[in-house]
């Protein structure tokens, strides 16, 4: 049986904490905290307070279980498998609200490669929020975090990122919040739009072209790979770039070399590619519409974007953060219960594109800055709900902010299901069916 750490070896830890300036904590097999430092006191406002004594769940999470039992992966299970150390995108309650956490836990063995203690240490993610926001990313359903958590670990290389989705699903965010995480957030983030572009077109904008080279160009012209240098060139809808065209983007990757249009000089790049599509390249390959070589390149890295009708959990939280962006110059939007009902049951297959534009829309008749049912498109109003859960009643089960707690409370009764399965009949994650189940006494 391993022992815990002595006294002595508690407080050469807490020395070592101390010196680092992310929050860090010490913790036992059995989540309890040994030491913690002064940054992680400030990040959960108990500055001048040690942590010690105190349940690591019950800090961050506010549980009252560990939590992989309250819908969560837990790192500490996986580092005590593996003897080794383990990450994990976690959403943790500050005094400033629901953060984006990446926790990093490593464990500490004796002599016998038993683990007898870990050392936790918290980086929040700064380019992403888990509350309202007038801009950048945000989001906190199981879905989004995926998706975050698989960005935060590709940020800090150069390998190639293939960011798939939707139409409107939030590519070039995305992209903006990788370029932002890695190492090259300083230099410039350039956008490419590789849709529309003919050939010709293609070339002399990335490239850039000398003067004479075609009529019309009476000036040398950098190109926007030149435009990128020590930063992220983002080529949106890569699927559109013409075949012709596909190998000489496969030589800069592959050289990092290029000429402008009309030049003789070999040119150097240096940029961090990070590309999107929302069409099926694999099956373009197949049919030979792209280059096999070159999504090979461009695909080290694929992350999938879920569309919004995989993170209902979300709508509330996106619809405030762009009706805080439409008020900045004036009173707040305010949405009815029955509108927003109306909005988490429509299917958005325009996605977040399509949600911004109805809410700009809605603000236009909303003279009261109230937006109801009556501001809202037919569109919208005309959905169908959804078909009751295996073991629930055969009436529809309303969902997400829809359903009260008498409802919730009703219904788990009911179900006899997992309370997974629970969670994904009413549309929420487990997540946020712990804490409700919680706030009912019913977990």
């Amino acid at each position: 049986m391993p022992s815990a750490p002595s006294a002595p070896q508690v407080q050469a830890l807490v020395s070592f904490l101390e010196h680092e300036s992310e929050p860090m904590i010490v913790l036992d097999v059995d989540y309890n905290i040994l030491a913690s430092n002064t940054a992680y006191q400030r990040q959960f406002g108990i500055a001048g307070h040690s942590a010690a004594g105190q349940k690591c769940y019950r800090v961050s999470h506010h549980y009252d279980v560990p939590c992989d039992l309250a819908g969560e992966h837990c790192p500490m299970k996986k580092a005590q498998e593996k003897r080794g150390p383990d990450r994990v995108l976690h959403i943790h309650h500050t005094p400033r609200g629901p953060e984006h956490v990446n926790v990093e836990l490593r464990p500490i063995l004796d002599d016998a490669h038993e683990v007898v203690a870990y050392v936790e240490r918290l980086v929040t993610v700064r380019n992403a929020s888990a509350r309202t926001t007038s801009d950048g990313l945000v989001g906190r359903s199981p879905a989004f975090v995926r998706a975050l958590e698989a960005l935060q670990r590709a940020a800090p290389a150069m390998l190639p990122v293939l960011l798939l989705g939707e139409s409107g699903s939030g590519k070039e965010l995305f992209a903006r919040a990788l370029h932002e995480a890695s190492d090259r957030a300083a230099g410039p983030f350039v956008v490419v739009d590789c849709s529309g572009l003919t050939e010709t077109l293609f070339e002399s904008e990335l490239f850039g072209y000398e003067k004479g080279a075609f009529t019309g160009a009476q000036a040398r012209k950098h190109g926007l790979v030149e435009t990128a240098r020590g930063g992220t060139l983002f080529l949106d809808e890569i699927g559109d770039v013409p075949l012709g065209m596909q190998v000489k983007l496969l030589r800069l990757i592959e050289s990092g070399t290029y000429r402008r249009v009309g030049g003789l000089e070999t040119l150097h790049s240096d940029f961090r590619l990070v590309a999107a599509t929302h069409k099926p390249l694999a099956d373009m390959v197949a049919d030979g519409r792209f280059r096999q070589d070159l999504y090979y390149r461009i695909s080290a890295y694929p992350i999938h974007l879920p569309a919004l009708r995989e993170r209902g959990e979300d709508i509330p939280l996106l619809i405030e953060s762009v009706l805080q962006r439409l008020a900045k110059m004036g009173r707040p939007y305010r949405v009815t219960p029955e509108a927003l009902a109306a909005l988490q049951s429509y299917s958005w297959p325009g996605n977040i594109r399509e949600l911004r534009n109805v809410l700009e829309r809605a603000t236009l008749f909303a003279d009261d800055r109230v937006i109801g049912l009556a501001q809202l498109p037919d569109f919208v109003l005309h959905t169908h709900p959804g078909l009751p859960a295996p073991g629930l009643a055969t009436r529809a089960v309303p969902t997400g902010a829809k359903l009260t707690d008498q409802a919730l409370a009703t219904y788990a009764a009911g179900f006899a299901g997992t309370r997974a399965e629970l969670a994904r009949a009413l549309g929420m994650s487990e997540r946020t069916l712990y804490r409700r189940l919680k706030s009912l006494q019913l977990a």
